[in-house]
C-alpha cells in the first residue's frame, strides 16, 4: 500500500500544544472568562491580590496560539484593542517579555503575576493555573 506523500509530511510535523497558563504562588485556578478579562485588562485583581499579567513578544508563535486558543483573536485584533483603549485611558496591554524563560522567572519572582508557557516547560513546582482540556 503506497501512502500519499502529503500524508507522510502532514504526520512529520510537530503537534503543536495549547500554552499552558501559570502563576505566581497564591494565584487561585482560573477559569477562561476570567483569563481573558486579565488580558483585556477588565480584571486587574483577585482574591485582592493586584495582578501584572504578561505576554511574549508579537510574532511568537506560543503568543500567536494564546491569543487564539485562549482570547479568540488574532496579533491585529488584540493590538487594536489595546490601542484603542490606551487612547481612551482605559489602560496598558500586558508588559512583554522575551521568551519563556523571562515568563517563567517573572512569574516566579512577582506577586500576582501571570502568564503562559509551552507545556515541556512546566517544571513540577510551577503553580498551573489553567490547562484547556483536549
Amino acid at each position: 500500500m503506497r501512502i500519499p506523500l502529503t500524508l507522510l509530511l502532514i504526520s512529520a510535523l510537530p503537534v503543536l500544544a495549547d500554552p499552558v497558563i501559570i502563576g505566581h504562588q497564591g494565584l487561585p485556578p482560573l477559569d477562561a472568562k476570567t483569563l481573558e478579562r486579565i488580558y483585556t485588562g477588565k480584571v486587574v485583581e483577585l482574591n485582592g491580590m493586584r495582578l501584572t499579567p504578561v505576554n511574549l513578544p508579537p510574532r511568537s508563535t506560543l503568543r500567536e496560539r494564546f491569543l487564539q486558543n485562549y482570547l479568540g483573536q488574532d496579533e491585529g485584533k488584540y493590538t487594536g484593542y489595546w490601542t484603542v483603549r490606551r487612547y481612551i485611558g482605559k489602560g496598558t496591554p500586558p508588559r512583554e517579555l522575551d521568551n519563556t524563560a523571562e515568563v517563567i522567572q517573572f512569574i516566579s519572582h512577582t506577586t500576582g503575576a501571570i502568564g503562559y508557557v509551552d507545556e515541556s516547560d512546566v517544571s513540577p513546582d510551577t503553580p498551573v493555573l489553567l490547562r484547556r482540556s483536549p
